[in-house]
C-alpha cells in the first residue's frame, strides 16, 4: 500500500468515526435530559471509541479536546462504569468504551451549611452536576503517592466519582476536625450525619510540625 493509499485509509477511517460520533451524539440527546437511567440499559457493547476523559476533566475525540460544553455536559449524562472498572457511553442501543484518566468529573466549587451532625457539604462538578456528600454519596481520601498529598473524591451517581479540585481540596479541608471513630481519633470531615475519615489524627499532627 502507497503512503498516500494508506493516508486516503486514515481519513475514510476518521470519517466513519465522525459519522458515528455524530449518530452517538444524536441519540444521547434523545436518551434524556440531565443524567440519563443508563442503569436500566442493557445495550450490546459496540466497541471502543476514541474518546478520553484527562485528569483535568478535560474531553478529548480522536486526540483533540471537545471544546463545546454542551456536548461534554450531554455525553457526560450517559456515562456508565460498570463492575469492570470500565466507562461507557450507553444510549438504549449501544455501549461504547472510553478511556478515563483519573475520575471522569472535577468538583470545582464547594458549598457548607449548617453546623455538627447537620453539615451539609454541596458540591458543584465542572459539567454541572450538583451533589451533596453523605451516606449515599460518600467521599473517600486516598494518598498521592507521588505528591505525598491527598487526594478526595464525592460519588456523583452510580460508579462515576468526581475528583475534589485542588482549591476545593484546601476549603474541604478546611472544614476538617477530629472525631474518634472505632476508638481512633481521626480527622474527618461531615455531611449529612456521616463522617468521612481523611487520616489519623496523630498523622496530622506529624505533617503540621
Amino acid at each position: 500500500m502507497t503512503e498516500h493509499d494508506e493516508h486516503r485509509q486514515q481519513s475514510l477511517t476518521q470519517a466513519t468515526e465522525a459519522r458515528g460520533l455524530e449518530a452517538l451524539i444524536s441519540r444521547a440527546a434523545r436518551a434524556g435530559k440531565g443524567a440519563a437511567p443508563v442503569e436500566r440499559w442493557n445495550p450490546d457493547f459496540c466497541g471502543d471509541l476514541d474518546m478520553e476523559i484527562k485528569a483535568d476533566g478535560t474531553w478529548f475525540y480522536l486526540g483533540t479536546p471537545i471544546g463545546r460544553m454542551p456536548l461534554v455536559q450531554l455525553f457526560s449524562s450517559v456515562l456508565r462504569k460498570d463492575a469492570d472498572g470500565r466507562t461507557y457511553l450507553v444510549t438504549p442501543v449501544e455501549k461504547v468504551g472510553i478511556r478515563v484518566a483519573d475520575a471522569p468529573f472535577i468538583a470545582v466549587e464547594m458549598d457548607v451549611s449548617g453546623s455538627g451532625d447537620e453539615q451539609i457539604i454541596t458540591f458543584r462538578t465542572n459539567v454541572g452536576d450538583v451533589v451533596e456528600a453523605g451516606p449515599e454519596r460518600p467521599l473517600r481520601f486516598i494518598d498521592e503517592n507521588e505528591t505525598g498529598g491527598l487526594k478526595p473524591y464525592v460519588l456523583v451517581r452510580g460508579r462515576l466519582e468526581a475528583l475534589v479540585g485542588r482549591p476545593v481540596m484546601y476549603e474541604l479541608v478546611g472544614h476538617g476536625e477530629e472525631i474518634e471513630i472505632g476508638g481512633k481519633a481521626m480527622f474527618a470531615v461531615r455531611s449529612k450525619g456521616a463522617v468521612f475519615p481523611i487520616m489519623p489524627a496523630d498523622q496530622l499532627k506529624r505533617l503540621s510540625v
